[in-house]
């Protein structure tokens, strides 16, 4: 397949101005999400797998968030279009596909680069946790308000 037909599919659903709001809205809940998992919920055990001491601040953390958003608005983009390929019209529905994508797109590659850096299976599932609800939550939202 001509990569001139790789991007066009990208491009099949129509991107109007509700289509790039919706995607913004569910990147900004993604990073909303992801500051109460890693913030709050996760706090203190993410800290100290990744081996950061209580008072010591993330280096680089504003690139962080801005490549945070980033990333979140580029699978927020993607999953919307195959939600409309799916003709996906229920948030039950898009969690499902947001689930599966996430299952079959997303854990595999975090789950081979987890064994490959020897990282602790802790924090795996903290950071495997947070991109399924993430995936979830960004399917449903986008599918109810297509």
């Amino acid at each position: 397949m001509p990569v001139t037909n790789l991007v066009a599919m990208l491009f099949m659903a129509p991107i109007t101005s509700h289509f790039l709001t919706m995607v913004v809205i569910v990147a900004a809940a993604q990073c909303f999400l992801g500051a109460l998992w890693y913030g709050v919920v996760f706090k203190k055990s993410w800290r100290k797998l990744v081996g950061l001491s209580e008072d010591q601040k993330p280096k680089n953390q504003l690139a962080g968030v801005v490549a945070s958003f980033i990333g979140c608005f580029l699978l927020s983009f993607v999953l919307a279009h195959i939600l409309s390929w799916k003709m996906s019209i229920t948030a039950m529905d898009g969690a499902a596909i947001g689930v599966i994508c996430w299952f079959g797109f997303m854990a595999p590659p975090l789950f081979v680069q987890h064994v490959f850096e020897s990282r602790p299976a802790n924090l795996f599932a903290i950071n495997a946790g947070y991109w399924l609800l993430a995936m979830g939550l960004g399917g449903a939202i986008l599918a109810a308000f297509h």
